[in-house]
């Protein structure tokens, strides 16, 4: 089946949890794309959410409800949307219990008003609704195959009813009508950005506040839980590769009873969790299990990536840093919330203080859903492009590559021609450029190594931290993605990460490197760039490439020395990896990244490669530490690094030395016989 590319579409609900994860992704990974989000914003939505997409020329916000049926035909039309990504709805079963008729009212009449507007204008291409695994009901206790797409509904609580008679709409709208539907049907969701009224989120917020963490009878009911990003992508999949009139189920293996979940969070914040640990009174009906047959959604290409330890993790650090994200949520982190029942339960109120983009025509508001809204006037002017890079660091070795690798790949960039300490003439870059990314391969490295650094403090840190953070600042401000080119010389071997152990630094490790001053620079301006969420910091180690003349490269500099050392390091070949880093910037990836190939390799083994594949009459001599210590200046950094991240993201990237071979010593080879 021929993969399906959408032009318009209209994401409903897509100011909440689930729904933001996924516009973000999608705005991000498809600029030509247009984007319009449609929220009401109510209790459990916050356009916070959105603030990843808020300068995004293919993204639009409008305040509105899907069962205001003026409002939707006019989107559509007005729009010209040919897909719509269905996620808004009541979600929350304890809410469902306290007043159900709103579950009705959003859940089936909403989804009703949008199928018959498609009906009426006629020009979708793709209707994907968002559905639930709670629509099978429990699953046996003692069940090993999941309920799969074509199980029977059996729901069992007002929320899970609602849901199934929304999808019997849809199903009927694709065979009356032939409306081009596709549902989907998921487990539980975790992550950033979720309101406080789901089990892992609230929990997170009881534990920071010192508070007992309620559980519902006894805990033992079965869960199984997806981090946000996999999920996001998982509806990326099924946009582009999911089949007309198919369910998917969007599932994991992977169960875990509550009460192990909130063990696992006591365990998080050292917290007894016989002391922590309250056991309150059930639902009315609690479902024991949930579990699903994800198999057809592989099938399709996905497959999870965050384990329940990472995702955890990574959702605990965010809901740390923003403990006020939604503001005073103590209604929501009662045992038996009724969020719908109480006063400005049912919508959240808007203000300025809340709009993306500074009030720009990105957002338009109703203030009567029963009525249009005021067509916003679109801009005429010429459509930014999809990419193009503005790098800085022309006359380096790595800046120098990616230029020719933009060429190769047709990317429009240009080279920065401001000094990253003078803010004017980044500034003046950017207007001048108009970039969608920066790349910053720019920095003092040592002339002709690091030890000319230990004599030029002032120069080292002027372009390494000062310039390096003025260049993420101004990126920030304009919105712009910094891809930034790091070290991994911070770290050296230690105790908790011996020399031959396989024992890797992770990205989220403190250095601990401090024997050089070029390393105390890029550790510390490392460290500050925690503070900008639109940094992506690639770890490079020990860069090799296939030009073996270049003297910065790797191979060619201890191919020249007199004695080497034979110590294991990790390291990065360019000429597979710089290509890798095109690639996350066009998924707009962030936050620290090992950029390394995995494992080690030793100087010998680097060496011995060069001898049978260049120089067979090659030969060098081996000094240890003690003896390298008297001829440089600075002692050099030693480690391994892990890149199961890295690797994770990008399964084909191969291990250092078939990389080795591939990239670098295959295509210099040499034929000796002639």
């Amino acid at each position: 089946m021929a993969a399906y590319t959408p032009k318009n579409i209209l994401i409903t609900g897509a100011a909440g949890f689930i729904a933001s994860h996924v516009a973000n992704r999608l705005i991000r990974n498809y600029p030509d794309y247009k984007i319009v989000v449609l929220d009401k914003l109510d209790y459990c939505s916050n356009l916070k959410n959105l603030i990843p997409s808020q300068s995004s020329p293919n993204f639009k916000f409008v305040r509105g409800d899907i069962a205001s049926a003026d409002l939707v035909n006019f989107l559509l039309i007005t729009e010209s949307i040919d897909t719509i990504m269905h996620f808004a709805a009541q979600t929350h079963v304890d809410n469902s219990f306290g007043n159900s008729f709103e579950f009705t009212k959003n859940n089936i009449y909403g989804t009703h008003v949008l199928l018959e507007a498609c009906k009426v204008t006629g020009q979708i291409r793709r209707f994907i609704h968002v559905s639930t695994d709670e629509v099978y009901g429990e699953t046996d206790e003692d069940a090993v195959v999941g309920n799969h797409e074509a199980s029977q509904l059996l729901p069992t609580n007002p929320y899970s009813a609602t849901k199934a008679g929304a999808e019997m709409l849809v199903m009927a709208y694709g065979r009356s009508y032939g409306l081009p539907v596709i549902t989907t049907r998921g487990n539980n969701v975790y992550g950033p950005n979720q309101f406080p009224e789901k089990l892992i989120p609230k929990f997170i917020l009881l534990a920071m506040r010192g508070k007992p963490l309620p559980i519902h009878g006894d805990g033992a009911n079965v869960r199984s839980y997806l981090y946000c990003e996999d999920v996001a992508e998982a509806f990326e999949v099924i946009l582009h590769r999911g089949e007309v009139g198919h369910v998917y189920n969007i599932g994991t293996k992977k169960e875990r009873r509550v009460i192990d979940v909130a063990k696992d969070i006591c365990k998080i914040f050292s917290m007894d969790p016989e002391r922590i640990i309250k056991f309150v009174e059930n639902r009315p009906f609690n479902d024991q299990r949930y579990f699903l047959d994800d198999q057809k959604l592989k099938n399709l290409g996905w497959s999870e990536r965050t384990t329940w330890e990472e995702g955890l993790k990574k959702t605990m650090e965010w809901y740390i840093n923003n403990p006020d994200w939604w503001g005073d949520v103590s209604g929501a982190l009662l045992p038996h919330p009724r969020m719908l029942m109480m006063p400005g339960g049912i919508e959240r109120h808007f203000d300025d203080s809340e709009k993306c983009n500074n009030g720009s025509s990105n957002f338009s508001s109703t203030s009567n859903q029963t009525r249009m809204v005021v067509p916003v006037t679109k801009s005429t002017s010429p459509r930014k492009p999809s990419l193009k890079f503005l790098i800085y660091g022309r006359t380096g070795w790595i800046g120098g590559i990616l230029g020719k690798l933009c060429e190769k790949q047709g990317i429009p960039y240009e080279y920065g021609r401001g000094r990253l300490e003078d803010r004017s003439l980044l500034l003046s870059d950017i207007q001048n450029v108009k970039p969608t990314h920066v790349f910053n391969a720019a920095g003092v490295t040592g002339r002709p190594n690091v030890d000319w650094c230990e004599t030029h403090k002032t120069e080292t840190i002027r372009t390494n931290v000062a310039g390096t953070l003025n260049l993420a600042d101004v990126c920030r401000e304009h919105g712009l993605l910094m891809m930034n080119f790091a070290t991994g010389c911070i770290f050296e071997y230690d105790a908790a990460h011996p020399e031959g152990s396989g024992i890797g630094y992770k990205e989220e490790d403190k250095p601990n490197f401090i024997g050089s001053f070029y390393s105390k620079t890029k550790a510390m301006v490392e460290e500050l760039l925690k503070e900008y969420d639109n940094v992506c910091t690639l770890r490079v180690r020990m860069p090799i490439s296939s030009d073996l003349c270049n003297p910065r490269n790797f191979i060619t500099k201890i191919s020249r020395y007199n004695k080497v050392v034979n110590i294991p390091n990790s390291m990065t070949i360019l000429d597979e990896l710089l290509p890798i880093s095109i690639e996350m910037a066009k998924r707009n990836l962030r936050g620290i990244w090992n950029f390394t190939n995995p494992g080690v390799v030793s100087h010998n083994e680097i060496l011995e490669m060069y001898k049978e594949y260049i120089d067979p009459d090659f030969k060098w001599v081996n000094f240890t530490l003690e003896e390298q210590a008297k001829v440089i200046v600075a002692p050099r950094s030693n480690n391994e690094m892990d890149a199961s991240k890295l690797k994770n993201e990008f399964p084909e990237l191969l291990p250092i030395k078939e990389s080795l071979i591939k990239y670098v010593f295959e295509p210099n080879k040499k034929n000796f016989a002639e």
